[in-house]
């Protein structure tokens, strides 16, 4: 290898498992191609991890793209409703949220999700599966914004657009058809929230439309399910069920699933052999509402689980900046997940784990893998999470982020 050049060349990195060695890693044509004690070959860039952390980058499962910094322009009644009285009140406050869409262009949705992915850009974040609303109100115009911005970061930041009828579908009338122009304009990815329909018949209907428009379209699922303190609330186990019978197997995404925190013990873990034989995973954000799934007991049944940022500064949640070993901080505390074994599994869970739940190819840190990688200013997991900070490098598709550009983009700085 003495003669060879390649792009980058990573030195001194500490690998996850690895213990204290250290390693350098090569990349030439958005590839790592070897990860050596010592590689001699030089890259055209070189890297000095100073023995700190090189992992793969991370991963958002779960952003409502369209809608970030959008509390500002509105009051503060659905914020209050969605987290109140153990969230019995999340329908009500997703009604009153939908009324800022009334004034949002697709100019300001396209501003804002620029600033979002920027910040994605610079703390490592180089996947997202972003929540586009489709309804009467908003139309098709947060699909149309979130795909602009997708082909203006591709090779930086990619973004999975995903029609979400956030207010329904039977609910809504004319939904279904904007959900098809939806995908005919390139979403990649079919979105669903079931529970908020009326009925339990309405809900199953709403689930097997989407399925419909799914296979349709050959794309993967996401929906948002059993988003309130119900727990006669059961429209996960309705996709699973679907997912099954459809061959959708390790095609659908389940959000949220906040009323699994009440079910009762039989019905649980019943519905976790469901998921398991559906390969639905599940993504969970503990930190935008007082209920969760139960994260814990999901993973040591083995159903996939990751966390998502959720949102950014919108009706439900007012902070957020993208970054993910922030939001992995924030459950560790929610979710008592405070052992050197449970903080690893939460860095997969927002990486490897992650990757995996929105089917992302090619994500990790091993030879042929694309070169998606983050190399922080700490040593290990446990100190990453207890600084939260953003890497001191991104690597996207074998390139150096140009993260002072990032920074002015986020900051709103630059057109």
């Amino acid at each position: 290898m003495k003669n060879e050049q390649h792009d980058i060349v990573i030195r001194r990195g500490r690998l996850r498992g690895g213990g204290h060695a250290e390693h350098d890693l090569a990349v030439s044509d958005g590839v790592i191609t070897a990860i050596e004690s010592s590689i001699d070959a030089r890259g055209r860039q070189e890297i000095d991890a100073g023995g700190n952390l090189v992992t793969a980058s991370f991963v958002n499962t779960h952003l409502h793209l369209c809608k970030v910094w959008t509390l500002e322009k509105m009051d503060e009644v659905a914020l209050r409703e969605y987290h109140g009285q153990g969230m019995g009140k999340a329908m009500s406050a997703i009604e009153k949220a939908r009324e800022v869409k009334r004034s949002l262009t697709l100019e300001d949705m396209v501003r804002s999700a620029r600033r979002a992915v920027a910040l994605a850009a610079l703390h490592g974040n180089l996947h997202v599966r972003a929540l586009a609303d489709v309804d009467s109100i908003a139309g098709v115009e947060g699909v149309r914004a979130l795909v602009a911005v997708r082909e203006e970061f591709r090779g930086i930041v990619d973004i999975q657009v995903t029609a979400f009828p956030q207010d329904g579908i039977l609910k809504d009338p004319g939904t279904d058809k904007l959900m098809r122009q939806a995908m005919e304009l390139g979403a990649d990815v079919v979105g669903g929230i079931p529970w908020i329909e009326y009925t339990d018949e309405e809900a199953a209907e709403h689930v097997s439309f989407c399925f419909d428009l799914a296979q349709a379209f050959d794309k993967d699922v996401s929906m948002l399910l059993d988003d309130a303190g119900d727990p006669s609330l059961r429209t996960l186990e309705m996709m699973a069920r679907e997912a099954t019978k459809r061959n959708w197997t390790n095609r659908a995404l389940a959000h949220h699933c906040r009323a699994m925190g009440e079910y009762p013990a039989p019905y649980f873990y019943r519905l976790v052999e469901t998921l398991k034989r559906a390969g639905v995973a599940i993504v969970s954000d503990p930190h935008t509402g007082p209920l969760h799934a139960r994260v814990k007991d999901l993973l040591e049944a083995g159903v996939l689980v990751s966390i998502g940022q959720d949102d950014i500064s919108d009706a439900y949640y007012p902070f957020g900046r993208n970054n993910m070993l922030e939001v992995a901080f924030l459950a560790s505390h929610l979710l008592w997940m405070t052992t050197r074994s449970e903080i690893d599994r939460l860095y997969d869970m927002v990486t490897t784990d992650a990757a995996r739940s929105i089917n992302v190819a090619g994500h990790g840190v091993s030879v042929g893998a694309d070169a998606n990688m983050v190399v922080l200013d700490q040593p290990d997991e446990l100190e990453a999470l207890r600084y939260h900070t953003p890497p001191r490098h991104v690597v996207s598709h074998g390139r150096l982020v140009d993260t002072r550009k990032m920074e002015r983009m986020a900051r709103g700085d630059e057109a």
